[in-house]
């Protein structure tokens, strides 16, 4: 079978969707870090409407970090690949074109840095996940004992981090041609702006003063909020992607039919023009991001964790059943929409059922083992900031200490049944050997794990509150199931 790239793709059906302009033409005026899934389910895909409606040199250039698996499958496809659109209502394909070049760090790092330093390039964007910042989630500083951050203060010409190659770029760029660029962190993290500035500027400043003083001047760092299932495409997707277009495609990415994508109105130079595309440009993202990571990430969430241990793989069979769906509208109705300043023109309500709705998605086949994956590095953002912000005004926690026992049990690392559990975590060596140390003791468990101030600050760990809500539902999870744990707390 032939396969999908610029010699092939006007050979597709008439069905499948393409490029609306000559794709081998477009500069390249962005980089991406982190050219996951992700990424070419939502930022290309915006980028790929601008292009097509109001043209421009926004072609991107896409960075693998870590493996350059996507780089070997985008290379021979000449970026092309097929965003899948699945719902209820059916299956649509497109196929896009905006990724004109696509480096793996690992052995293309002079060539990133080149990139990210060209002042043709005027916008970075970033999905390199929460964990990709090497920084502690519960007070957002520079890690500066990471591992990869001790190599890039050793070897600064040779960085590995996220962080470090955003610092060693742009003091080329300051050196080369000084040229101010923007870049646009599309992580789900509150202020992600502001966290990746003082995270950058954090690292130059242990370098050198005079870099950190320009990068704060010449660089500007937006806040995002971005919102789109994507689940990871199965081999079934693959075989069946390759069927409808009639050529094989070996990067394909599902997606739903919603998106959305909220950037701060702050940007240093030239952009593409995303709020003609769907995209809202606003003054203040940060109650936009609030209500999306602690109602639909904060019960993602929990719905995963509960959920895989009470026996379900998919995120929709999680929601099918009557208590969990019980338990999701509860959990947003009375825990988290008291902690949100609403933005203007949203209807808390409304957005309630259309998560439910959305979750529920049979199409998708969203796992939930992906969605598990890093809770030492979402909990804080997803869901003990709504904790905390409930203590504060003295309401009720017990529906997020549920959830937060939930992924207790889950990283414990077996399930209901005695099966493993493959904990795709930074912290998974340290929770094996709590575990191994706690036996079956579900108290200690729970307050060794509290004890982890990188997940939950200085201040939970010692919160009767919370800490005695977590001890009691973890209790209930490891006694009863995670199920009867959920049908329990909806008649508390």
């Amino acid at each position: 079978m032939a396969r999908l790239n610029l010699a092939t793709v006007e050979r597709l059906p008439a069905a499948i969707a393409r490029p609306r302009y000559r794709v081998e033409a477009v500069p390249i005026g962005i980089v991406h870090l982190g050219i996951g899934a992700f990424h070419r389910a939502h930022q290309a895909i915006a980028t790929d409407d601008v292009l097509g409606t109001e043209g421009g040199d926004w072609g991107i250039c896409g960075v693998s970090l870590r493996s350059p698996d996507v780089r070997d499958r985008l290379v021979p496809q000449n970026g092309l690949y097929t965003a899948i659109e699945r719902s209820p209502a059916g299956t649509r394909r497109r196929v896009v074109g905006s990724v004109r070049e696509v480096l793996s760090l690992g052995d293309q790092r002079t060539a990133v840095l080149e990139r990210l330093a060209s002042p043709a390039v005027a916008v970075a964007t970033l999905t390199v996940t929460e964990k990709g910042y090497c920084h502690r989630p519960s007070t957002g500083a520079l890690d500066f004992a990471h591992p990869a951050i001790v190599h890039d203060l050793a070897h600064p010409e040779a960085p590995v981090s996220t962080v470090g190659v955003l610092v060693r770029a742009l003091e080329r760029r300051r050196a080369s041609n000084g040229v101010p660029m923007t870049i646009v962190c599309c992580d789900n993290l509150p202020g992600n702006g502001a966290l990746v500035a003082a995270l950058v500027c954090e690292l130059a400043a242990a370098r050198n003063g005079a870099l950190a003083t320009w990068i704060a001047r010449a660089i500007a760092f937006p806040s995002t909020m971005v919102d789109r299932i994507v689940p990871a495409a199965t081999a079934a997707d693959l075989a069946e992607n390759d069927a409808a277009l009639g050529c094989e495609d070996d990067a394909p990415v599902v997606h739903e039919p919603f998106m959305q994508w909220v950037i701060e109105d702050h940007f240093a130079g030239r952009r593409p023009a995303w709020e003609r595309v769907g995209a809202t440009l606003a003054v203040d993202v940060a109650p936009w991001e609030t209500m999306k990571l602690r109602m639909l990430n904060g019960t993602h969430s929990a719905l995963a964790y509960l959920g895989f241990l009470a026996g379900h793989t998919y995120i929709h069979e999680v929601i099918a059943e009557p208590d969990f769906a019980a338990w999701a509208r509860r959990f947003m109705e009375r825990e988290v929409t008291p902690t949100l300043v609403v933005p203007q023109g949203a209807d808390l309500g409304r957005y309630r059922e259309t998560l439910v709705a959305r979750f529920a998605n049979p199409a998708l086949g969203h796992r939930a083992w992906q969605i598990a994956m890093d809770g030492s590095q979402k909990l804080p953002q997803r869901l003990l900031a709504t904790v905390r912000a409930n203590l504060e005004q003295g309401r009720d926690v017990g529906l997020a200490a549920l959830a937060v026992a939930g992924w207790m049990r889950y990283v414990r690392g077996d399930d209901e049944e005695g099966r493993p559990i493959d904990v795709s975590d930074p912290l998974a060596p340290r929770f094996a050997a709590i575990a191994s140390r706690c036996g079956s003791d579900p108290a200690a468990y729970a307050r060794a794990l509290l004890a982890l101030t990188e997940v939950f600050g200085d201040d939970l760990g010692e919160e009767p509150r919370f800490t005695s809500a977590v001890v009691h539902s973890l209790e209930v999870i490891c006694r009863e199931g995670a199920a009867r744990a959920v049908a329990q707390a909806l008649h508390r």
